[in-house]
Formats: C-alpha cells, sequence, structure tokens
C-alpha cells in the first residue's frame, strides 16, 4: 500500500525512538501497518529480562557513568517525574524537554541509556514539549527521591551515594539542572570608560523552581564551585536564582 519511500520514512522515525501513536499522527498510516513494518527493527528489551541495576544488585555500587547519572539528577530534579506502570512491572521515568531545542532532547536519551545501558528512550509528544521516557522497575531505586505527590510538597534530600556522584561531578549536576528549569539569557548595560559611555554584554543563568528543598540543593552546588548566586522569592510561591557573570573592565 506504501512506496518504499515512505516505509523507509516511518522504519527512520521509529530507529529513532517514537512511539507508534507519534509516528502514525505524524505520517497519517495506522499503527497496525507500521508494526508489521517493524521486522528490520530490533525489539525492546523485555521488562521481565532487565538485570539487577547497580543499587540494587548483590553490592550497591555508583553508576559506571557518573557523569551521565549527575546530569540525568539535574533534570530529573528540574523537570522529570517517575510514575508506576499501571496494571504492569515496572516505572516510568519521563523528563519534560522543550521542543524549540533538540539538543537537550537528544542529551536526555543520551543520558538515560548510559545510566541503564539495557534500557532505551522514546518521545511522547505533548503541548510545546517532548516527554522523553524510559520504563525499568529501576527507576525508584536510581531516584529515591520519588514519591507521591509533587516534589515541591514532600522533602527532597540526596542519599550519600548521590551526594558522591555529584561532589565528584558538580557541573554536571548544575547543567541538569539549568537544562531543565533553567534558560540562559544575554543582559547589557552601559558604563563610562574614559568618558565615553559604552554598552557591554554578559550572559546571566536563571534557574526556576518550586522546591525550597531543590533550590538549596542548587545554591549548594554553586557554593561549592565558587559560583556567586542569588535568589528571590515569586508572588506564585516559586523561587528564582540568578546567576550572572560580567565581564571585567579594563
Amino acid at each position: 500500500m506504501y512506496d518504499l519511500a515512505t516505509r523507509k520514512r516511518v522504519l527512520a522515525l521509529v530507529d529513532q525512538g517514537r512511539s507508534l501513536n507519534s509516528v502514525s499522527k505524524q505520517t497519517g498510516i495506522s499503527r497496525s501497518a507500521i508494526r508489521a513494518r517493524q521486522t528490520r527493527i530490533q525489539p525492546l528489551p523485555s521488562i521481565s529480562r532487565e538485570t539487577d541495576c547497580f543499587r540494587c544488585g548483590p553490592e550497591p555500587s555508583l553508576p559506571a557513568d557518573r557523569p551521565a547519572y549527575a546530569y540525568l539528577l539535574g533534570l530529573y530534579l528540574g523537570d522529570g517525574c517517575v510514575s508506576a506502570r499501571p496494571r504492569r512491572d515496572g516505572h516510568y521515568l519521563r523528563i519534560a524537554c522543550a521542543d524549540a531545542w533538540l539538543g537537550l532532547i537528544t542529551a536526555c536519551r543520551e543520558a538515560i541509556t548510559a545510566v541503564l545501558p539495557d534500557r532505551s528512550a522514546y518521545l511522547v509528544q505533548a503541548q510545546g514539549c517532548a516527554m522523553v521516557t524510559s520504563c525499568s522497575r529501576h527507576w525508584p531505586c536510581l531516584f529515591p527521591q520519588h514519591g507521591p505527590g509533587r516534589k515541591h510538597e514532600r522533602r527532597i534530600t540526596l542519599e550519600p551515594w548521590q551526594c558522591e556522584v555529584t561532589d565528584e561531578h558538580p557541573w554536571e549536576l548544575v547543567r541538569g539542572l539549568v537544562h531543565s528549569d533553567g534558560c540562559r539569557i544575554t543582559n547589557w548595560t552601559t558604563r563610562p570608560v574614559g568618558g565615553v559611555r559604552k554598552r557591554y554584554e554578559y550572559p546571566r543563568y536563571f534557574f526556576t523552581n518550586t522546591s525550597g528543598d531543590i533550590v538549596r540543593i542548587y545554591g549548594e552546588t554553586l557554593d561549592r564551585l565558587g559560583v556567586e548566586w542569588r535568589a528571590v522569592r515569586r508572588p506564585t510561591g516559586a523561587y528564582n536564582v540568578s546567576v550572572a557573570r560580567r565581564r571585567p573592565w579594563c
């Protein structure tokens, strides 16, 4: 029913980790037809075939790729969640990534597969963002901050083993937090230099979160890195943390 070019395009989209629903909506081809053309694609590993993770095995250890875990932890704390898989074994890890930045979606998927190599990540399209999603029974082991309700409504603290990883890779934690719940803008101002008023620009980073505990984790990490920051409480209750670095004047 479909020409070779169409079949190749559909298979390429599925190869990217896209769900059958999203590919069907984009291409207009039914899910059953797409599934029938998946003979060249390796099926996703079964939950029942998962190996033990580095935390729930006989000898709990730290992640093999510690920078990837520190980055993924920042993404999770900023704009992620872990939820039970209804009526089936396992949990979903979902991290919201803005459609405007495809590099973030790629980095998130790579971090997931680096932390749990036998798991894959796929995209579920939402309004203005893609939910990078991965299913595993081990996500609650790797993110013990998981619990009922919203993160700002419960206590969020890092386990000692998580602190060991983030102390070793603090920039990756900061990077994940800013990528998930922050932004970077360019500020400018003017200043007289040699009697002439000149304009100069400098970057400013913002991180916004409603959880005081997550803001504390972010602030303490910046303190260890020697980065100055300041926080302002918004009327909505969210904290807005600002980091700015001006170029030195000579």
